[in-house]
């Protein structure tokens, strides 16, 4: 039997860190989902397929799939039948919070295990909202996108 988990954020874009989350995760699970939430509360650069196209152009691999989905994750991971969801933290304060969103997805749905993958420390000071900026002013991005990823802010950000 193999046990799968979900990996759900924005990934507006898709960074290294996320990357490097999703590859660390899969030592760890059989098979991952890499959900792209659709609904977010801020205006996305990127739309959910374009998302979509981006994670899924910046990880091989036979064990991810990738696709996206609106609502509540607890109700996506009982579409899934898959209740091993995957957070990766930075720092004390993203702990917090996803602490927090980990008890109410349990209370939501109480077979939700939370796994915290703590980032590599050379990602540890690295978003996607930095990654956005430094494209829009045109900084290098080499080191915190893949290469499709940063030809694809380019597009975006300097038309």
């Amino acid at each position: 039997m193999s046990v799968n988990a979900i990996y759900a954020g924005s990934f507006d874009p898709v960074t290294n860190g996320h990357l490097d989350i999703i590859h660390r995760a899969l030592r760890i699970f059989d098979f991952v989902t890499v959900s792209v939430i659709g609904n977010v509360d801020k205006a996305p650069l990127f739309s959910i397929k374009e998302r979509i196209d981006l994670i899924k152009n910046s990880i091989s691999s036979d064990r991810v799939e990738v696709e996206g989905f609106e609502g509540l994750l607890v109700d996506y991971a009982r579409k899934k039948n898959t209740f091993n969801l995957i957070r990766g933290l930075r720092a004390v304060s993203d702990f917090e919070y996803e602490f927090q969103m980990s008890l109410i997805n349990r209370a939501q749905e109480p077979r939700i295990d939370t796994t915290f993958l703590m980032t590599d420390q050379k990602y540890s000071y690295l978003s996607s909202s930095i990654v956005r900026q430094l494209a829009k002013l045109n900084g290098n991005i080499s080191d915190y996108v893949s290469n499709y990823v940063k030809i694809k802010l380019k597009e975006k950000c300097n038309g």
